[in-house]
């Protein structure tokens, strides 16, 4: 229970708490409303009822409906960052130095997320967002290929950033169906199955091309070849 205030400075920390759990209620609140309803039909009376809060109180922390779906989409992508960040971190720790390895860790970690908050990887994979939101989510995608592109030390070339992209989409992709997946057991099957492909694709690195044979040269021209060009 949350006690009154009986000083300036404490007054601060229970007014920052306060505030702290009405946003907290109306994120929880939104979440199982967007993923019960869809963003569309959801309405902001639904939420601020759910989460026991006020219209006015909504419209002061987050700005609308729109703004509180983009708040759930940015906490849920902290927490793959975060989640990814810390699996490769103890890989390291542990000894591991392979690029191979600490990508596959961290892209498990990734996976694992989409399980457990498969309720919210679901509604952002729907389409049923707020205007722009899809043009926020392929930037979301840039930047974590470029992260990726860093954490691999690929060149900056073109062929490398496609290789990137290809290993960042495929776990993408692989996120999808560990959040369709029906049991525990089908979403592990899925997550062995997206990192073992992955593991195959980085076994010789990004494609390069052939090097092109070199051209013959040109024989020396000779007296005798020039009187019979003549």
């Amino acid at each position: 229970m949350v006690r009154q205030p009986t000083s300036r400075s404490s007054s601060g920390a229970w007014q920052w708490q306060r505030t702290a759990q009405t946003q907290r209620a109306l994120l929880d609140a939104a979440r199982e409303i967007f993923t019960e309803q869809g963003f569309i039909e959801a309405s902001i009376a639904d939420v601020v009822e759910r989460a026991g809060s006020s219209v006015g109180s909504l419209y002061h922390h987050f700005g609308g409906k729109s703004e509180l779906f983009v708040a759930l989409y940015q906490e849920h992508q902290q927490a793959h960052e975060e989640a990814a960040s810390k699996a490769v971190a103890a890989a390291r720790q542990s000894g591991v130095t392979d690029s191979t390895e600490l990508f596959c860790a961290g892209a498990r970690a990734f996976l694992e997320g989409s399980w457990q908050r498969r309720d919210l990887a679901m509604l952002f994979f729907a389409g049923d967002g707020p205007p722009g939101f899809e043009i926020m989510k392929r930037r979301r995608g840039r930047e974590w290929i470029g992260q990726n592109d860093a954490l691999l030390r690929l060149p900056d070339t073109a062929l490398d950033r496609l290789y990137a992209a290809i290993l960042t989409n495929i776990i993408s992709e692989g996120a999808r169906e560990v959040a369709m997946a029906k049991t525990r057991r089908q979403a592990n099957q899925i997550i062995d199955a997206v990192i073992e492909y992955v593991c195959r694709l980085m076994t010789n690195g990004a494609w390069k091309p052939a090097a092109e044979p070199a051209e013959p040269a040109e024989p020396p021209e000779t007296a005798e070849t020039a009187e019979t060009a003549a």
